[in-house]
């Protein structure tokens, strides 16, 4: 489905919106640990499931303003994906930041995700999307847990504490893995029935 004029500059503006996003908590961390090289930060960020997806939606958000097409699919796992970056941010991970760092860190966890959900709800195709989506939409939680675990017992450091076996216990890691798969899937179940009714 061809997008329209302004859903395609709305796409460029959330796309440069999540790279701005990326580039400011880039700069605020450099600034509190200016210990770090600049590929230190990158590669610590690379453990994130925030910083990859945005990277993500600034990819797929590009090519829809660029091209003028989005599969339903696949907008409507970045919206999924997107709302749970901001719920499990608000709900498990956020901090008493101040200053340039609050900033940045709402810019990435709470600005996008709405941003992303808004857009979806806007301007998404919706017409061809199925209850068997949501089963799709898991695979990228699911590869990015099974990274984020491995990765973790490679280089002892892991992104989350409830991704952290050796803090909190495997039986404890699985069972936040079921729960957040579940909540994956329920949000994805949502957002079918939203586009069924919005169409």
């Amino acid at each position: 489905m061809k997008l329209s004029q302004n859903a395609r500059q709305t796409a460029t503006l959330v796309a440069l919106f999540a790279v701005a996003a990326y580039l400011f908590r880039t700069y605020t961390e450099m600034l509190s640990h200016p210990e770090r090289t600049l590929f230190e930060h990158l590669w610590r960020q690379a453990r994130y499931f925030t910083y990859l997806t945005t990277l993500m939606i600034a990819y797929s958000f590009a090519r829809f303003g660029r091209t003028g097409r989005a599969r339903p699919d696949w907008a409507a796992a970045l919206a999924v994906w997107a709302a749970i970056i901001g719920v499990v941010y608000h709900a498990l991970l956020a901090r008493d930041l101040h200053g340039l760092e609050w900033w940045a860190d709402h810019g990435l966890h709470t600005v996008l995700p709405i941003a992303v959900v808004l857009w979806w709800i806007r301007f998404a195709p919706k017409t061809s999307l199925k209850r068997g989506h949501s089963a799709q939409w898991l695979i990228w939680p699911a590869l990015y847990s099974s990274y984020a675990l491995i990765r973790g017992e490679v280089d002892g450091r892991h992104p989350y504490f409830f991704l952290d076996p050796p803090l909190v216990g495997w039986p404890t890691v699985i069972a936040y893995a079921v729960g957040l798969m579940i909540t994956f899937w329920l949000t994805g179940l949502a957002l079918i029935m939203l586009a069924k009714r919005i169409r």
